[in-house]
């Protein structure tokens, strides 16, 4: 797993997402070498990068110009865009032009969730999942609406991180914004 602080940032840009969470993403994933990876709303990058180390492709995406050029800096520091197609556009847009693939994970989707998750099930192949990440109550209601819809049971975890942080008298430990990953998987 590549450390926070070893990934370029940019304060137009949130990210990465954090160690711990892209851990627990990483396994929630259940991602494979021969697998197609669709990263909808890439940030910084932290989540394609560690896509890029065990996927056969990955197709990162974000609308946002500064979050493109943030991840195609991330994957050349770290020598792993050989697999990764970097793409700048509208998410559901750039959907059309994907042909099928095996994981689909969105941690943006420029409230256009519910139509992200429409089409990226139909051009999931058999058994692939999907991964969506929120920061928002709303946003994880409406991933779970939006599942339910297409008869998928979705998998919820809210994560709660703290960091410690040496003081003069020990170590504190400071709160992260909590996460919730909604995980779904695709039947025959």
């Amino acid at each position: 797993m590549i450390k926070d602080q070893e990934f370029i940032k940019n304060p137009n840009v949130p990210g990465p997402t954090k160690e711990e969470v892209r851990c627990i993403v990483i396994c929630k994933s259940d991602v494979k070498l021969e697998d197609v990876v669709v990263d909808i709303g890439c940030g910084t990058g932290g989540l394609t990068l560690e896509f890029a180390k065990r996927a056969k492709t990955v197709y990162s995406i974000d609308i946002d110009p500064d979050a493109i050029e943030t991840t195609q800096q991330n994957l050349k520091k770290h020598g792993l865009n050989r697999n990764v197609e970097v793409i700048e556009g509208d998410g559901f847009e750039v959907l059309d032009k994907i042909e099928k693939f095996d994981l689909l994970v969105i941690g943006g989707s420029g409230g256009k969730l519910p139509l992200l998750i429409e089409k990226g099930y139909k051009k999931l192949n058999k058994n692939g999942r999907i991964i969506i990440m929120a920061i928002l109550l709303e946003t994880c209601a409406e991933a779970i609406s939006s599942l339910k819809k297409l008869s998928i049971k979705p998998d919820v975890v809210n994560v709660s991180i703290s960091k410690g942080e040496t003081t003069k008298r020990g170590t504190m430990m400071f709160a992260r914004n909590p996460i919730t990953i909604i995980s779904a998987k695709k039947g025959i």
